[in-house]
């Protein structure tokens, strides 16, 4: 007779292996981290003898689950911002917070916390991806627990990198670290496609092939993603990170939301895996992937819960309930997603989507002992039947709860017994997420109060006020001031011809300013817009000071690309009001007495308020504003114009009026 460390007996054992073998009663032996032998409880008790005999009491005794997709730092943003868009969620809420906040510190605590709330629901393995993976590697191996671990990489600054290359560079000494680690495999992240730019998509992909790591990426999450890619590229995500070399990597595919036929037939010739994120997907309103014809083409599709941040948990009992129901749902067929596939998709399916089915997913001899042990028998679960043997899986799908998990082994070692988890301390971990939650409440509160805060919260924004030195007169017509510009005293330097469409958004405090969306399109000399530009500006209260024929000095100007829609910024602020001005600029750079002015030559279109001449110029000092504010109204007479005309309103205040 053999002798092993741990023997499983009077269990109902569902193997998950590719034949569905269940054992009833089944008997586990376990030594050394591994599955020795599974089978009926008497060819194994018969055949082993044990250190440790751990008796089922009759529950069911299965693999333990795979979260495909998750980010476990922000369990510390749970909650945090809710029933919002995936774009303004992400950069409005998400990114700003994370910019403040994450640390190596913070992403040990929320890896921590992650851990706990997974192996209480069975979770024996996810794969993760987020800012100082090590920091997540080093938390997750301590809890006892088996996760590929993807350091994010972006073409922006992130908590843990200024430039994408130094993100690289940390990634790739991270990599080497913590290679052929028992728990951890170590691997890059780079974040999506719309967030990384083609050097950093191929250079990821190589760095996971010279290492022999998967890729963790974002795929097609979200319609506008998708559009977004298809005009800026000229084709589908799918084949645009195909030409990026990213499937010479073994590739984790989160989402796949929005993926055609064809796109699931090159995932799967190139042994993608996908994660299916259903209740994050419903959450943030991105869509339902194909899961029923990717599983049919043979793609390995496997499950995840998302960040506890978009979901808000990391309940993989309830993705497996969503996942069936969702592809009944959609397909009108409620046969179209059983629940035996639905539990596969949490285990075997999951591993292999992971690149990880050598070692995980199932109970077989030779892989890892990542097992869990579910009580099948509360109230919310009884009765059951059993004629027929796919029944079990019925129970687990569509009645089991992720509180009926009693204990979990991971690589041999129990993270969990009898309810009573082993390697982390969850009062503590409470505790000290809740005093993180104070601190980031207390910013966003202050944050909120101030439009202007709001703005540069979402980056880019140039956080150095700007002074105007400005006056806007009313003309009958372009054609007088157009003939004046070729006097000699005045330079000009160049001319540009705009379209100009501007949503002014203004807020119930007046003292908040307002916020302008522009669109500018450049028109050539033919008429033809050759180029647009979008950008935000903050403008503030009206004037910082008045001199005399009407120039003002005025506060202007936080100005910031706007790299999102209007749809995203009207949102994200929640203006009070909003008004639209359309208008036909025609403006020039001049110098007039050694000082340069802007001059523009407005036509009004929507209201249609009539021709505007303005003269402007950036200053930085009183000395310099109040020569300007004396050179204004020479300039204005010598353009032909009346200064005693001179108004000093903006053109938001005067569609007011």
């Amino acid at each position: 007779m053999q002798t092993t460390e741990v023997l499983f007996i009077n269990a109902i054992v569902l193997t998950m292996d590719d034949k569905l073998t269940q054992y009833k009663p089944g008997s586990v032996a376990v030594s050394n981290g591994n599955i020795v032998a599974v089978g009926k409880q008497e060819d194994i008790t018969s055949q082993f003898a044990a250190e440790k005999i751990v008796d089922c009491k009759g529950k069911l005794l299965m693999p333990g689950l795979i979260n495909g997709h998750t980010h476990a730092p922000m369990t510390l943003l749970r909650g945090l911002a809710d029933d919002l868009r995936l774009d303004v969620w992400l950069m409005g809420y998400m990114m700003p917070v994370e910019r403040k906040f994450v640390s190596p510190e913070f992403v040990r605590l929320g890896t921590q916390l992650a851990c706990a709330e997974m192996i209480r629901s069975g979770v024996t393995t996810f794969c993760d991806m987020y800012y100082f993976e090590e920091e997540v590697a080093k938390a997750t191996a301590e809890a006892g627990m088996r996760a590929v671990c993807g350091e994010t990489v972006l073409k922006f600054p992130t908590p843990d990198a200024s430039y994408f290359d130094e993100s690289l560079a940390y990634t790739q000494d991270y990599i080497k670290r913590w290679k052929d680690h028992p728990l951890i495999v170590p691997t890059v992240a780079p974040h999506a496609p719309y967030t990384c730019t083609e050097e950093l998509l191929q250079s990821s992909a190589a760095m996971a092939v010279e290492h022999d790591v998967p890729l963790v990426i974002h795929l097609s999450e979200t319609a506008l993603e998708v559009e977004n890619m298809r005009n800026q590229t000229g084709m589908p995500v799918i084949p645009y990170v195909k030409k990026q070399n990213l499937f010479n990597a073994r590739v984790i595919a989160a989402h796949c939301v929005h993926v055609d036929e064809g796109e699931i037939r090159t995932l799967t010739h190139h042994n993608a895996g996908v994660i299916h994120n259903p209740s994050s997907n419903l959450k943030l309103a991105s869509g339902i992937a194909p899961v029923k014809r990717m599983l049919e083409l043979g793609l390995s599709v496997g499950l995840g819960t998302d960040g506890p941040a978009s979901n808000n948990d990391l309940d993989m009992f309830e993705e497996m309930r969503l996942a069936a129901f969702i592809a009944k749902g959609i397909s009108g067929d409620p046969t179209a997603l059983p629940a035996p596939t639905a539990v596969l998709m949490a285990t075997r399916l999951g591993a292999k989507a992971l690149h990880l089915d050598r070692i995980t997913g199932s109970i077989e001899p030779g892989k890892r002992a990542d097992l869990i042990l579910v009580h099948i028998n509360p109230i919310h679960n009884s009765p059951h039947f059993t004629r027929d043997p796919h029944s079990i899986y019925a129970q687990i799908v569509y009645a089991a709860k992720s509180t009926d998990v009693t204990d979990v082994m991971i690589n041999g070692q129990f993270v969990m017994r009898d309810k009573e988890l082993l390697t982390l301390d969850e009062e503590v971990l409470t505790r000290e997420s809740q005093s993180y939650a104070r601190k980031i409440d207390l910013f966003l509160i202050e944050r909120e109060q101030s439009v202007l805060a709001k703005l540069i919260e979402i980056g880019g924004a140039t956080e150095e006020e700007s002074f105007e030195v400005q006056a806007k007169v009313p003309i009958k017509d372009n054609s007088a001031v157009l003939s004046a510009l070729d006097r000699p005293e005045i330079e000009i330097i160049y001319q540009r011809h705009y379209k100009q469409y501007d949503t002014y958004f203004g807020f119930e405090d007046p003292k908040q300013g307002h916020i302008r969306f522009r669109e500018d399109h450049l028109v050539s000399s033919a008429g033809q817009v050759t180029n647009v530009r979008t950008r935000l500006t903050h403008i503030g209260e009206t004037s910082e000071d008045h001199f005399p024929q009407q120039v003002i000095l005025s506060r202007s100007r936080f100005i910031a690309p706007a790299a999102q829609s209007l749809r995203f910024y009207r949102e994200y602020f929640k203006p009070a009001s909003e008004r639209e001005v359309e208008k036909d600029r025609l403006r020039f750079l001049i110098r007039y007495k050694n000082t340069e002015f802007y001059v523009n030559i407005d036509t009004m279109l929507k209201p249609p308020l009539g021709n505007f001449l303005e003269v402007k110029s950036r200053t930085w000092s009183r000395k310099d504003a109040e020569h300007k504010a004396r050179l204004i109204p020479e300039l204005i007479e010598c353009l032909g114009v009346s200064s005693a005309e001179t108004i000093s309103k903006d053109y938001i205040e005067l569609i007011h009026d």
